[in-house]
């Protein structure tokens, strides 16, 4: 047991391989650089992203592979500990952070962040629990002590869901370029279509999922490469894998397409690819896009709902395509390889550094106190 409470508990399902769990450990990491003391509460001790984590980092493992079994250990957590403040991510462990800190009677300042647009979710998902998400959002958001939205969309489609003002809702984005993000992206990989004299690669990177909308990116290929050589990879795992095969084969793609699932680091990956494509259908705001551009990699990027059109500065720094239009994807993909892409401002990229979005957390947080007594090395 530590003699004094943590200054902040994150709290998510597992540290699965996806973009929500990578930003909630930079934050993690960001806090304890700050001089904080940071609990990572997990309802089951899993996932990659687990070597990421910062020693320093307290892992708290409640061992619930049922999410809902979770409950009972939070709240006891929060009894026996009672950090100063709690962050949590995804609609399921939000609400359910909600609930525990009602439930154990505590003071720990409980914030949620929200990292999709739900209303679309709610719509395109055919799982029950899904569809009742608007509802469970608008019952449990507005016991939070405060909300964050990571995109200007997102808060606009959560502020209708849950029926509360737009400015009740922070909109910050997410910590997704790092100090180390260009030397991981300059470290060797030993695929053989990054050789030299080799057809030119479009990445992928995502869940295997439908919101993810790889079959629309797999379409838009075969129409690329019935232009010119060239080679798909996609760096992810998920249920639809199968599905995307099969797809593979009907288009006769096997020998130019590679789904090579999960990789820790996808920045080698991007750096090395001559286009980065996103066929989501909906999304918040896709770190993968953001990943890219800070490598130097041009994007091509559904306008989905929500994220693409702001990272992108509604397409000054990469281009934009309808949902699921695989004609449209393929066009700009090739306009790219054709040597026709668009640069970004290292300036524009700033407001998705960790340095700038930590600050912020802080603030929601309400930690800023603890930071400035550190700076005065006295003890608040």
């Amino acid at each position: 047991m530590q003699k004094s409470p943590a200054h902040v508990a994150i709290f998510l399902r597992c540290l699965f391989g996806g973009g929500v769990e990578r930003v909630m450990v930079n934050l993690a990491n960001s806090f304890i650089e700050c001089g904080l003391k940071v609990d990572l509460v997990l309802a089951h001790k899993s996932g990659p992203y687990l070597s990421l984590v910062a020693p320093s980092i307290r892992i708290i493992d409640l061992k619930s592979p049922q999410l809902a079994a979770s409950i009972p250990k939070l709240i006891s957590y929060l009894q026996q500990e009672q950090p100063l403040s709690m962050l949590s991510a995804l609609h399921y462990p939000s609400e359910i952070a909600i609930f525990a800190k009602k439930a154990a009677r505590v003071k720990t300042r409980v914030v949620i962040a929200e990292h999709n647009t739900l209303s679309v979710e709610a719509k395109n998902l055919p799982q029950r629990t899904a569809q009742l998400t608007p509802l469970a959002a608008r019952i449990f958001y507005s016991w939070a002590d405060a909300i964050v939205a990571v995109s200007q969309g997102v808060a606009n489609d959560l502020a209708q869901v849950i029926k509360l003002p737009y400015d009740q809702i922070k909109v910050i984005y997410n910590p997704v370029i790092t100090p180390d993000i260009l030397e991981r992206s300059q470290q060797p990989i030993s695929h053989p279509w990054f050789a030299s004299g080799e057809p030119p690669v479009i990445l992928g990177v995502g869940r295997l999922i439908e919101q993810k909308d790889f079959p629309t990116l797999i379409r838009a290929f075969a129409q690329v490469r019935s232009v010119r050589p060239a080679r798909l990879m996609i760096l992810g795992i998920g249920s639809e894998r199968n599905y995307l095969n099969q797809l593979i084969q009907e288009l006769d793609l096997e020998n130019d397409v590679a789904i090579l699932g999960f990789q820790e680091n996808p920045y080698a990956y991007m750096a090395r690819a001559s286009v980065f494509a996103l066929s989501s259908a909906w999304e918040g705001l896709p770190t993968v896009i953001i990943e890219a551009l800070a490598v130097g990699t041009p994007v091509v990027s559904t306008n989905c709902p929500s994220g693409p059109a702001e990272i992108l500065a509604s397409g000054k720094y990469g281009w934009l395509v309808p949902v699921g239009d695989s004609q449209a994807m393929a066009k700009y993909i090739l306009e790219v390889l054709s040597g026709n892409f668009k640069t970004v401002d290292s300036k524009w990229l700033n407001q998705f550094t960790c340095s700038e979005v930590v600050s912020k957390y802080l603030d929601v947080l309400h930690l800023n106190q603890y930071i400035e007594a550190q700076a005065l090395n006295f003890t608040v």
